[in-house]
C-alpha cells in the first residue's frame, strides 16, 4: 500500500472511532434523542473517494461493527429505538454501496477515455513519424536514383543524401529518448557552467536570426546536484524554442537565481507568445506549430527536468512572448531510473 494511502486510512479510522466515542458521550451524558449516527457518512464518503468501492464496503464493515454497542442494554431500551439503530446500517449500507459504485463507475469512464487518448496519440504518433521519414527516404531515393543515372552534381546529391540520414538518425533518437526512461548521471555542478554552456550553444542560432541573447548569473558558484549534459539539453530545446519565436532585434534573456532550497532558471523571450490552446498542448507528444518538427522537444525537456523533481511553468501571452521557469533542488531528491 501506498504512503499516501496508508494515511488516508489511519485518517479514516480515526475519524470512525472518534464518532463512536463522541457518540457513547453524547448518549451517556445527555439522551437517546441526541444522536451522532449522520457523521458516520462523513468517512463512509472518504472511502468511496478514494477507494472506490472496495473502499466504501470496507469502511462500512468497520463502521457497523463500531456501531453495533449501540444495539444492546442502555443505548436501545425500546423497539423504536432499535428499528432506528437498524435503518441506519441498512441507510449507510446503501449510501457506501451507491457512493463506491458511482465513484468506481466515474473511474472506468476515465481510464476508458485516457485509453482512447492514447490509442489516438499512438496513431498520430505513427502518422507523424512515418511522413517525417518517408518524405526523407524519397529525398535519399530521388538523389540516388540521379547518382546512378549520372546526373547532376554528385558533391550535392551526396550532401543531400547525407543530411537526410541525419535527419532520419534525429528522428529515431528523438522517439527512442522519448519513449524510455531517462537515466541520470548525477554530481555536482555549478549551475552556471551548465548555463554557460548553453549560451554558447545556441548563441550561433541566435546571430542567424539577429537575436539579443544574453544571460544573467550569479556571481558566487552555484552548485547544484543534477545530470548536467541532461539538463543542458532541455535547456537547449528551451532556448533554441525562444529564439525561432523572437523577431529581428528581440532579446532572449537567460536568468539564474538562487533560493533557499532550489535553483530558479527562467527562459524569456519577447515573441509572439502562445495562445490558451497552444500552451494546454505543449507538452503533449507530436504536437508541434513549427515546419519540420517532430513535436517531441518539449515532451523530453519535460521528461528530463521531472526526472530530477523539477518543475517547469510556462506562462505566455500574445504578442507579449512567453517564459519558461524552472525549479531545480540543490540536492538530489530523484530517481536515477
Amino acid at each position: 500500500m501506498k504512503a499516501g494511502d496508508q494515511r488516508y486510512w489511519i485518517f479514516i479510522i480515526a475519524a470512525t472511532a472518534l464518532v463512536t466515542v463522541l457518540h457513547f458521550l453524547v448518549l451517556a451524558r445527555y439522551s437517546p434523542l441526541v444522536v451522532l449516527e449522520e457523521l458516520y457518512y462523513v468517512p463512509l464518503l472518504l472511502g468511496a473517494l478514494r477507494f472506490g468501492m472496495k473502499g466504501a464496503l470496507a469502511v462500512y464493515a468497520l463502521v457497523s461493527v463500531l456501531y453495533l454497542p449501540f444495539f444492546s442494554g442502555e443505548w436501545t431500551a425500546s423497539p423504536i429505538e432499535m428499528a432506528d439503530r437498524a435503518l441506519h446500517v441498512v441507510f449507510s449500507g446503501i449510501f457506501a454501496f451507491t457512493a463506491g459504485f458511482l465513484v468506481d463507475r466515474e473511474r472506468r469512464k476515465r481510464e476508458q477515455a485516457e485509453r482512447e487518448r492514447y490509442l489516438t496519440g499512438v496513431g498520430m504518433a505513427a502518422t507523424t513519424i512515418v511522413h517525417d521519414l518517408r518524405n526523407q527516404l524519397h529525398l535519399i531515393l530521388g538523389y540516388g536514383l540521379r547518382i546512378q543515372k549520372g546526373k547532376g552534381d554528385i558533391d550535392a546529391s551526396v550532401q543531400v543524401m547525407v543530411d537526410s540520414a541525419r535527419s532520419m538518425e534525429r528522428i529515431v533518437d528523438d522517439v527512442l529518448d522519448f519513449a524510455r526512461p531517462v537515466r541520470l548521471e548525477l554530481k555536482e555542478e555549478d549551475a552556471r557552467a551548465i548555463v554557460g554552456r548553453v549560451h554558447e550553444l545556441c548563441a550561433k542560432k541566435a546571430e542567424e536570426k539577429d537575436v539579443s541573447l544574453s544571460v544573467d548569473l550569479p556571481v558566487d558558484p552555484t552548485p547544484v546536484v543534477v545530470d548536467g549534459e541532461q539538463i543542458q539539453r532541455a535547456l537547449v530545446g528551451l532556448v533554441n524554442n525562444a529564439i525561432e519565436a523572437s523577431d529581428t532585434g528581440q532579446k532572449v534573456i537567460l536568468t539564474v537565481a538562487c533560493r533557499k532550497t532550489h535553483l530558479v532558471i527562467r527562459v524569456k523571450d519577447h515573441g509572439s507568445g502562445m495562445d490558451k490552446e497552444t500552451l494546454e498542448e505543449l507538452f503533449t507528444p507530436f504536437f508541434t506549430t513549427k515546419k519540420g518538427g517532430n513535436g517531441l522537444g518539449m515532451s523530453i525537456a519535460k521528461k528530463i527536468i521531472e526526472a530530477h523533481r523539477a518543475t517547469i511553468r510556462i506562462e505566455s501571452r500574445q504578442g507579449k512572448g512567453t517564459e519558461v521557469t524552472l525549479t531545480v533542488p540543490y540536492k538530489d531528491r530523484g530517481e536515477t531510473g
